[in-house]
């Protein structure tokens, strides 16, 4: 059995690393897809909705599910689903098989996104518990980053087709390792939670619900822009996709690994300094350093989106690539200082026995308020509009979600 924390954490990251790259190889050779199945910018956006379809219609369940029992064997479920679904993407000859196929990936990662960061949360010290989410989300931009790089290079050497064989290939093979991860100790509801009453709950937590809420417009950005971004400098630019995929996958390797590493550190930081300043005033209540270390982490959810929404202005904006990749760098540090803190403040704002729960809500709401729509919108204004006007319904979704994040702290909440 696999029973050290340290072990586990990297598994799971790693995992979580292949989730992502699964995801976005798509955006990579998106173009090609659409020239070789005849599709247009609307319904090649849609295809990004059909995974979030499968993703976010089945993530309650398994919340659900694994806060009423044993959760490794959800876990290496879903691998096994979404990479299957990854390499099934790749025998697609028409938009209809191609549909199915996103949609089961999305069923797979739905199981492996609830739970994975539930299983972290159970087994770091709570010192470090903002670092340990933030090594396993730093996979988000460095798998993204590979699924754009190893798309684009194997595009170019050999299909579109292939690079979904690649991608969904090692994931098949990794699966069954969760099935030896020793459960983790935890605390379950006192009662069996209901669908229904446990986000009804949830959604009394004011805490909570600004944390999602404004997740939910931050995701609204991140979604379309990640899908759309190679498809963007390939058209706009002139860039092959081979340069684009590599230059744009390699500055989000780096903005989004310093940012999500920056955001989790920033994030303990704040929290130790505000439960520094509960005890010296006497309060040491778990409620009170819970509380003190949400609002510490909303604090840097709200400060990634001040500084991502006018660098991504200015990336769309930008008359030449060179401009574009320095602009974009910045935004996306911006934006991914955020992702330990937001997923921080998810988990750590509601009871233990509900945080399977928590975390299933969270990403329904988010994919159904966010991601869900931005692709689609993108490529049907695309349809109409030159590229880079389409793209500019994303920075307003970037500033609003740093006014839901805002707080002021003399409001009762």
């Amino acid at each position: 059995m696999i029973r050290r924390p340290l072990t586990i954490l990297a598994l799971l990251t790693a995992l979580n690393l292949l989730n992502y790259l699964d995801r976005f190889v798509l955006s990579a050779v998106l173009p090609k897809v659409q020239e070789d199945l005849h599709l247009s910018n609307f319904v090649g956006g849609s295809l990004a909705t059909v995974f979030l379809l499968g993703y976010f219609l089945t993530s309650p369940i398994f919340g659900t599910l694994a806060d009423r029992g044993k959760r490794m064997g959800l876990i290496a479920l879903g691998i096994a689903v979404w990479s299957l679904a990854t390499a099934g993407s790749g025998l697609a000859s028409s938009a209809g098989q191609l549909v199915v196929a996103r949609a089961l990936v999305g069923v797979g990662e739905a199981s492996y996104a609830t739970i994975a960061p539930t299983i972290i949360d159970d087994i770091a010290p709570p010192e470090k518990r903002g670092k340990w989410l933030a090594v396993f989300y730093a996979a988000m931009p460095i798998g993204s980053a590979l699924g754009y790089l190893l798309g684009g290079f194997i595009e170019t050497r050999y299909d579109w087709r292939t690079a979904f064989y690649f991608a969904g290939g090692p994931g098949i093979l990794l699966a069954g390792l969760c099935l030896f991860i020793k459960e983790p100790a935890r605390t379950l509801a006192a009662t069996k939670p209901k669908l229904a009453a446990s986000f009804k709950t949830l959604m009394k937590m004011p805490l909570y619900k600004q944390g999602v809420i404004g997740y939910c417009a931050a995701t609204f950005a991140v979604g379309g822009f990640a899908f759309w971004a190679p498809t963007f400098l390939y058209r706009r630019y002139g860039l092959s996709l081979g340069e684009a995929n590599f230059k744009f996958g390699l500055l989000t390797v780096l903005g989004g690994a310093i940012g999500t590493a920056l955001g989790g550190t920033l994030g303990d930081r704040f929290a130790r300094a505000r439960v520094a300043k509960l005890k010296h005033a006497g309060d040491t209540t778990e409620e009170s350093t819970n509380r003190a270390f949400v609002i510490a982490n909303l604090r840097v959810c709200f400060i990634s989106s001040a500084i991502a929404a006018p660098a991504a202005v200015a990336c769309f904006l930008s008359p030449s690539p060179t401009i574009f990749f320095a602009f974009v760098f910045c935004c996306e540090l911006g934006l991914f200082l955020s992702t330990s803190p937001v997923n921080a403040v998810i988990l750590r704002s509601v009871p233990p026995g509900l945080r399977a729960g928590a975390m299933a809500l969270s990403i329904f709401a988010i994919h159904l308020l966010g991601d869900l729509w931005s692709p689609p919108l993108v490529g049907l204004l695309a349809d109409h509009l030159p590229v880079a006007m389409s793209m500019m319904v994303l920075p307003f979704a970037i500033g609003l979600s740093a006014i839901l994040w805002f707080r002021r702290e003399d409001v009762a909440v």
